[in-house]
């Protein structure tokens, strides 16, 4: 009886968290997808204008069954590996075509309509027929999307200057046996065709498969690079001091999940775009579908396989558990405006050197403000 207490004191304040709440949505927007929307930790109506993050999957969840779209990408972060975004999530799901750029136009306009969302902070990712959908969806809507990600896609629109406009990342796996690495080529060369493209990014990941990108979903940098970015910024310059490399997908990225604090924009340098006026009247019905997602939760650390999909491992689980046991010991800071790797190593009692091996950095590496770092 004891032991069952001391269990519910446990789990209470777990079980107190505010919580992101995941919706689905079927049949609401005509001639549109189904689709789920996620609310960030304590979301309520009239909240002050979050940003929208737009997901578009791969082929491997198409279909009707709206929980096949949570099985990788950002629901998945959120509901099993602890992500916590200050942004509302759309997420819909193709039923087995290439994605519609007005289709997914529509669903964001109707987002906008019932919720709070900034909309000069409108943000596009998609890995494999999702990296299609959304270079066809940016390069329609160069104007409304103010960055987009494309992961190992390519694109099938017949004007591709737009996406020039905006903040635009590729990557792609040389060693892509589904998707080849030369179908993002293309949308580069037809970019450069075009004349200036200053805002794109084109990272070749040496090495790396089709699912290995699927990684990139559980990156914090992922979110932040998507972040630093807004239409109302001067000239629309693309923020170039992230970086992925095969190395960054190394990383223990569910750990990190886990430990990080909520990924949010940095409003400093202005406040947040006004919202369309928002309808609230039908969000309250019941859907096809509620739940809430805790804020806490246990990861994975498996290999995410080749496809687009990541399956959960129960062996991995045990396997990782033990490894949380190991790294009890370790100790981590936040860097803060002005820190060095030399006034860490200070701080702590320990060397650049030592930083560096335990961080998998070098001396040159830059420090992002908020960002954790091992120190022992």
């Amino acid at each position: 009886m004891k032991k069952l207490s001391f269990f519910s004191l446990f789990l209470l304040p777990f079980l107190l968290l505010p919580a992101q709440q995941l919706k689905s949505f079927k049949g609401k927007v005509a001639d549109a997808y189904n689709f789920w929307i996620c609310t960030p930790e304590g979301y309520t109506k009239g909240d002050s204008a979050k940003p929208l993050v737009v997901f578009l999957h791969g082929r491997s969840l198409c279909g009707r069954d709206l929980n096949r779209v949570r099985r990788y990408g950002p629901l998945n972060a959120i509901e099993k590996h602890g992500l916590k975004l200050d942004a509302i999530v759309l997420a819909p799901q193709n039923p087995g075509s290439g994605w519609r750029p007005e289709k997914v136009m529509r669903l964001i306009d109707w987002t906008k309509s019932r919720y709070s969302i900034d909309t000069n902070r409108i943000y596009v990712i998609g890995m494999s027929l999702g990296g299609y959908g959304t270079i066809d969806v940016a390069g329609t809507y160069p104007g409304r999307i103010a960055a987009a990600m494309a992961l190992c896609g390519g694109g099938t629109i017949k004007e591709y200057c737009g996406l020039n406009e905006l903040p635009l990342w590729i990557l792609h796996g040389t060693a892509d046996r589904a998707v080849g690495v030369g179908a993002s080529q293309k949308v580069v060369d037809a970019m450069r065709s075009c004349g200036e493209s200053r805002r794109l990014i084109w990272t070749r990941l040496k090495g790396a498969n089709h699912g290995r990108l699927a990684r990139i979903f559980y990156l914090p940098e992922t979110y932040q690079w998507l972040f630093a970015h807004s239409l109302a910024d001067s000239g629309r310059a693309v923020d170039r001091t992230f970086t992925i490399s095969p190395e960054t997908l190394n990383r223990r990225v569910y750990q990190e999940l886990l430990k990080s604090d909520k990924i949010a924009v940095d409003y400093s340098r202005g406040a947040p775009a006004s919202s369309d006026p928002v309808d609230y009247a039908d969000l309250d019905e019941d859907e096809a579908d509620s739940t809430q997602l805790a804020s806490a939760g246990n990861a994975d650390d498996e290999e995410l396989q080749e496809g687009d999909d990541a399956d959960d491992n129960e062996s991995v689980k045990k396997k990782n558990a033990d490894k949380t046991k190991k790294d009890a010991g370790k100790k981590y800071y936040k860097i803060r405006k002005g820190d060095t790797l030399g006034s860490i190593a200070r701080r702590h009692h320990t060397t650049v050197k030592a930083l560096c091996r335990l961080n998998n950095i070098t001396p040159t590496t830059t420090l992002r403000i908020g960002k954790r770092i091992r120190v022992r």
